[in-house]
């Protein structure tokens, strides 16, 4: 019975497969994005710890977004598990340089289901993740952009408090 509903899936099995990855992926990253704020939260970076949270719960609608695509689809989305995520942090800017980092795995992983949906010619699901490559183009520029930060105001002291102040004004302007 399995076989045969994978054979009436409107998107092919092998990118129901890489979708499922990308859940974890996606699963992953939100929950690194936790520990990420609540490093921020215990160091007075309120605008960084808020940015973090919000970050988190951004993968997380990209994973239910995928997940519910696959189950839409007719295929069976599986509920992940997370392992594996880092709590100790040395500075903000590490934190930062590690989520830019993370961006750029998800979004690597992203084109590469992109490729194989060409491949495969699934049509649906490679215009179903062009929302997500538009979405990783955004996230990288903006984890870009407070890096930048870190080299105009520095890493301690008063100018990590005036960046921790920027913060909130950056997504919304890339």
């Amino acid at each position: 019975m399995k076989d045969l509903v994978r054979q009436n899936l409107s998107i092919h099995v092998e990118i129901m497969d890489l979708l499922n990855k990308q859940i974890e992926k996606e699963a992953h990253s939100s929950s690194a994005y936790l520990a990420m704020a609540s490093y921020c939260d215990h160091n007075a970076l309120d605008n960084s710890a808020k940015f973090f949270y919000d970050q988190s719960l951004e993968e997380r609608e990209h994973m239910l977004k995928i997940f519910r695509f696959i189950n839409d689809n007719g295929g069976t989305a599986y509920s992940p598990e997370v392992s594996k995520i880092t709590h100790d942090f040395n500075s903000l800017e590490e934190i930062f340089e590690t989520a830019l980092e993370q961006e750029i795995a998800i979004t690597k992983s992203i084109h590469n289901i992109v490729y194989k949906c060409r491949k495969l010619q699934d049509l649906a699901s490679e215009h179903f993740l062009q929302w997500f490559v538009n979405e990783q183009m955004e996230e990288e520029q903006t984890m870009r952009s407070i890096l930048e930060l870190f080299d105009l105001m520095g890493t301690e002291g008063l100018g990590l408090k005036l960046l921790d102040e920027r913060i909130p004004g950056i997504k919304g302007s890339v």
